[in-house]
């Protein structure tokens, strides 16, 4: 007879935990389902948890419960109508062992007609709970899997011309917070190739794939925030300034920072001009700015002006973080906005 494991939860977030069930459920059973409920308790869309679950397991079938039961509770009257719910979703799939580490595996496999398989209810196998990792991500990331994780740290994004602070307003933000930063790549690629101050069409794509691999690498040992120095926008701008184009695979880079950046702080040009070497002069700075706010507009990417000195700016964006919270409708607060 084929056999069909069941386990449910809200993955808020997803850990090493909930991993030990659904492993030990695979090589136990035929096939395997994980119904995933929608919760107050994380601002994380159930769709991207749902995404967490079929990336690493592309074998389980993932229904997402939208209008399920809310919390977990050993009244009778909510046991039933749990229960419910669970066989209204099942849509007929018969299940013969239900996964769970928590009380509600008896009531809910004998409502199934199932084999109660209850895993690690002591957490002594995986010493870890989504309410820990909640509190804080980076103190528990051993029992984070990097997709996850990198679905936890909010992606905070420095743009603006040369010479408005992006660099030195990045790593202090980073010493801030003690987290990590990623450096602009684009500058160091142009000092270590250019000739006479010059860079072929091809290297924007290289220097696009040479930032991100940076912000990748930062991003998995991130506490909360991961602070960034230029993106592929301003990478764009350059290879449209050098050449009059840009080539296509950094364009489409280009156009995914909208949903690849939590948040997007645009560095004024109010501070003095830096005129170092591998610069082209304070008017060309004003220009470049310009080209770079018209590009966000184009893009209809939502951002905020940092103007003044950068204990200013530090407090500024401080400001702005202490209002935030990931894929909540931050745009949408009072007093807000640029």
């Amino acid at each position: 007879m084929k056999t069909t494991g069941l386990t449910l939860g809200k993955y808020a977030p997803f850990h090493r935990g909930h991993q030990y069930v659904i492993e030990t459920a695979l090589a136990e059973v035929d096939e395997m389902v994980v119904l995933i409920y929608d919760t107050s308790v994380s601002t994380i869309p159930l769709s991207v948890r749902a995404n967490w679950i079929r990336t690493l397991y592309p074998q389980v079938t993932v229904i997402e419960a939208w209008d399920g039961p809310e919390g977990y509770s050993n009244e009778r009257g909510f046991e039933i109508e749990q229960e419910e719910y669970i066989l209204k979703m099942l849509d007929g799939r018969r299940i013969t062992h239900f996964y769970s580490s928590e009380f509600y595996g008896d009531h809910v496999s004998k409502a199934l007609g199932a084999v109660d398989r209850r895993l690690d209810e002591a957490r002594q196998t995986v010493p870890i709970s989504a309410t820990m990792i909640r509190e804080d991500p980076l103190k528990y990331r051993a029992f984070i899997d990097d997709h996850v994780y990198k679905d936890l740290i909010t992606k905070v994004v420095f743009v603006g011309a040369m010479s408005t602070g992006k660099s030195t307003l990045t790593e202090a933000l980073a010493q801030k917070y003690q987290t990590t930063f990623a450096a602009e790549y684009g500058r160091e690629y142009w000092t270590n190739h250019q000739i006479d101050r010059r860079i072929g069409f091809e290297a924007f794509d290289e220097i696009a794939i040479g930032h991100l691999e940076r912000e990748e690498i930062a991003l998995l040992q991130a506490n909360r925030y991961l602070f960034v120095d230029t993106n592929a926008i301003t990478t764009y701008r350059y290879a449209k300034d050098y050449h009059g184009k840009a080539p296509q695979l950094l364009t489409q880079l280009a156009l995914e920072n909208a949903q690849r950046y939590d948040l997007f702080f645009l560095c004024d040009v109010d501070i003095p001009y830096d005129d170092t070497w591998d610069r082209s002069g304070d008017q060309k700075r004003q220009v470049f700015q310009k080209q770079i706010i018209a590009d966000l507009h184009e893009r209809r990417i939502p951002y905020i002006t940092l103007r003044g000195t950068l204990p200013e700016r530090m407090d500024q964006v401080a400001a702005t973080l202490a209002n935030f919270e990931k894929y909540g409708n931050y745009f949408g607060k009072r007093g807000l906005g640029q």
